[in-house]
């Protein structure tokens, strides 16, 4: 059900329009006053705000520009007895959706309200698309050791040079791989994605290096691997510590020669590929178990950088943290909720053995189970 606001210093027209709208299934709030509408606007969500211009205290055209700068997203419809041409130009150029004179035409009023409702949710629709097909997320902290990833990415994107990132599952090597591509010069081009630990170890080979037509039981037909996809791009190797050794072999030939050859097949077809890999396992271990190859290592380990825990940077979580609470309140069609400082801390005092991808979760769970504000009994009673 929407919610709309109505800020009006007479009694008689918020109750005209509140019987209206309640007819029409929406939920209503008022205030009487411009100052009285901004502390609800601020701290309450709304989809839609009918707002009068002559008003003590405050009035309307300046409510308008306060609600504008609080969450421009809000559509504002102002309604007025004393309004001429250049106070409804006025209200349009601070942002108000339309402007209608008292006594409103009540059909009028109901299609430039649905018309105002069927824009707001298409800019959210809109917004939450954009972020999904949008560039690269940015890094988000001021530790020491996320401003020397920064640099280094810098310094190693635009060359061909290979990169091995290691880290825990969910503390941002995906991301810091991404960087490494947009930066480069092979941006124009695609970044191609292989988690290694979810592909079956009899599955790997094909899905790296495609495969012939009739090949194997339930090859039909021919399939161009993720190398042959990268061609010209950047190929990204997540959690490459689980590869099998068979197929760390066929990698290998691959990085050595720049050619591959496809399940079942005979030809070598030559690829351009800029390879970075990434694992959450100590490699040189792995290499003395006999699970990886060291010459691979090499290989892949021309720039090495490491990706520290949450917990090696917890000074980086409040920028995180709001970080997350504006991404939400954008997917969610809201206003960001604030946090208490109390609740902040508290935050930092977690032990975050999921590192970045659980914090994400805990705040968004966070801004569903709290109030207008996150507090510290918040904090303790969700997380």
């Amino acid at each position: 059900m929407s919610n709309i606001l109505i800020i009006d210093d007479e009694r008689s027209i918020r109750n005209v329009l509140k019987d209206i709208l309640s007819n029409e299934g929406y939920k209503m709030d008022e205030a009487a006053d411009g100052e009285e509408g901004l502390k609800k606007f601020t701290s309450n969500n709304y989809d839609l705000v009918l707002c009068d211009i002559k008003m003590p205290k405050m009035d309307g055209l300046d409510f308008l520009q306060k609600a504008y700068q609080h969450n421009p997203d809000v559509p504002v419809i102002m309604i007025s007895g004393h309004g001429n041409i250049e106070t409804a130009v006025e209200a349009v150029k601070k942002g108000a959706f339309d402007y209608i004179s008292k006594p409103p035409d009540l059909n009028r009023l109901l299609i430039t309200i649905r018309n105002a409702m069927d824009k707001n949710n298409l800019v959210q629709i809109t917004k939450v698309l954009k972020r999904k097909v949008s560039k690269t997320e940015q890094i988000i902290g001021e530790s020491d050791a996320i401003k020397k990833i920064k640099e280094t990415i810098d310094k190693v994107a635009p060359t061909d040079a290979r990169v091995l990132i290691t880290g825990e599952n969910g503390s941002g090597k995906e991301l810091v791989a991404r960087w490494l591509h947009e930066k480069s010069n092979r941006s124009s081009s695609t970044i191609i994605e292989v988690n290694c630990a979810a592909i079956p170890s009899e599955l790997i080979e094909s899905e790296l290096f495609g495969h012939e037509k009739g090949s194997f039981t339930s090859a039909i037909k021919q399939r161009i691997g993720k190398f042959e996809q990268a061609n010209g791009g950047t190929l990204f190797l997540d959690e490459i510590g689980d590869m099998s050794v068979s197929a760390q072999a066929k990698v290998l030939r691959a990085l050595q020669e720049g050619k591959i050859t496809r399940v079942g097949g005979e030809k070598e077809i030559s690829v351009d590929v800029r390879v970075i890999a990434a694992t959450n396992k100590n490699l040189l271990k792995e290499v003395e178990e006999k699970n990886f190859r060291l010459d691979l290592y090499h290989r892949l380990s021309v720039i090495l950088i490491h990706v520290p825990s949450l917990n090696e940077r917890k000074d980086d979580i409040p920028l995180l943290v709001d970080k997350f609470l504006q991404d939400i309140a954008n997917d969610y069609g809201q206003a960001k909720k604030s946090i208490e400082q109390k609740a902040m801390e508290a935050l930092q005092q977690h032990n975050w053995t999921g590192n970045i991808r659980e914090l994400r979760n805990v705040t968004e769970r966070l801004v569903i189970l709290s109030g207008k504000t996150i507090t510290v009994d918040d904090v303790i009673n969700h997380v």
